[in-house]
């Protein structure tokens, strides 16, 4: 891990200091993608055994899972794997109930009564990763919110592994879920299959979930596409920022960092900290614990876009952070609840040295599914208001209407719309048959 001091770094070292690593596959991906989308559009089925042979290396019969592949996989995972599971849903669910908007009816001027009222998304289509490493959580994040907000039919895609099979615990969760209908397909190919319908798979309204570079590419074009579906948030590779003072721990400091670096080769991690010992103190944790981590190859690319920038005072790394705008944003240091109310711009807040990043991953009950690449400037995390629909409505009594027609007349005339101010008029009119005619 460099470390920069921040008060020594001239313009364009401080923004190569907090550059994100470049996507440099955005453009090849994007062709592909349109690519794979144009032969589902076309070929359907036949189109997805097709892809999936080539880009998952098996050869299936059926893209369903069959209700008999459920019952195998609750089989698969151990009485402690299921209830961990049941827990995190559990948590979830309770989280994201109490989410729930509530219908809005208001009197704006007397007779004048104008409503919000909310109805869930009809159909949805929940897109499970599961490149290396299976992704349950990634599953329940999606599953949960579209259940709470009462979205008619929940479809699952997921790639099938090498046997054509998917991972047990994917399924389990699925089930745990109340979700039944699961596709065993991946990438872009699945984007497209759900937003357009297949011979085995229903179009759906809305799509969700992360992915590599094709399928956040595979659902930008779809969500531009008026015959398409709407997408949800931005997605990039994981990214943390960790702000600590010297009553940080490194070994705590470092395990959150790899925590996150083991992602992607992509993904990046950086501390921000007005104490040189700490510093210091973590890049030593960092080597010391990638040695006996798994996921080596991954850490050894991604620990490159990892650093610690060194600042005068908390004041001045809280506003890193919101320039940097995190996807995850640790406060490991003294009251952090003092400094959260100068966070402005995150995904999501882990507060003080007790709150892992992984929680949030796992099972406290927020939803990981959160904005990266800078995107939390202008974007919230996923929530249940993303699968559900506001709905304005407004009912005019006579007496409203008399006094308010003309002012919408008024206005009417003002943008040179008639046909506008002739709907009012009319009205007013039969209301009031003396009224004098209006021009």
């Amino acid at each position: 891990m460099r470390i920069l001091d921040w008060n020594t770094l001239d313009k364009p070292g401080r923004l190569a200091a907090l550059a994100r690593p470049v996507l440099a596959a955005r453009l090849d991906a994007a062709r592909a993608a349109g690519e794979i989308v144009a032969r589902v559009r076309i070929n359907g089925d036949r189109a997805l055994l097709s892809l999936t042979e080539q880009f998952d290396q098996v050869k299936l019969d059926s893209l369903v899972v069959e209700s008999r592949e459920l019952t195998e996989a609750r089989k698969a995972l151990n009485a402690t794997e299921i209830a961990a599971l049941k827990r995190a849903i559990e948590n979830v669910q309770r989280f994201h109930r109490a989410q729930v908007p509530t219908p809005l009816q208001l009197e704006t001027e007397p007779g004048m009564r104008c409503e919000h009222i909310i109805r869930p998304i009809a159909q949805v289509g929940l897109y499970v990763p599961s490149g290396s490493a299976p992704l349950p959580s990634a599953l329940i994040m999606l599953a949960v919110p579209a259940e709470v907000a009462g979205c008619y039919q929940r479809i699952v895609c997921t790639p099938p592994r090498r046997d054509g099979s998917v991972h047990p615990a994917i399924l389990v969760a699925a089930d745990l879920c109340g979700i039944d209908t699961i596709f065993k397909v991946g990438g872009a190919q699945a984007i497209a299959a759900m937003a357009y319908g297949t011979e085995s798979i229903p179009r759906v309204d809305k799509i969700f979930g992360p992915g590599n570079a094709w399928v956040t590419a595979a659902k930008q074009l779809i969500a531009q596409d008026s015959n398409g579906a709407a997408c949800d948030l931005p997605a990039g590779p994981s990214e943390l920022l960790v702000v600590a003072d010297q009553s940080a721990q490194a070994e705590f400091v470092a395990a959150d960092l790899l925590a996150q670096l083991e992602h992607d080769p992509l993904s990046q991690g950086l501390l921000v900290t007005d104490s040189g010992p700490l510093a210091r103190a973590v890049a030593q944790e960092l080597e010391s614990q990638r040695k006996n981590l798994s996921r080596a190859h991954i850490l050894d690319r991604s620990l490159s876009s990892c650093r610690c920038l060194l600042v005068a005072d908390l004041e001045m790394a809280i506003r890193l952070a919101n320039d940097y705008a995190p996807e995850h944003l640790i406060l490991n240091v003294r009251e952090p609840r003092r400094w959260l109310e100068q966070v402005r711009n995150a995904g999501g807040v882990f507060l003080g040295s007790w709150t892992p990043e992984p929680l949030g991953d796992y099972c406290s009950g927020t939803n990981h599914v959160l904005p990266t690449y800078g995107h939390a400037r202008s974007v919230s995390g996923l929530s249940v208001r993303d699968f559900l629909k506001t709905i304005s409505v407004q009912e005019a009594s006579p007496f409203a209407l008399r006094a308010l027609g003309p002012v919408a007349a008024t206005l009417a005339g003002l943008e040179g719309l008639d046909a506008h101010a002739n709907a009012i008029h009319r009205r007013l009119r039969a209301l009031d048959p003396k009224r004098e005619q209006s021009p």
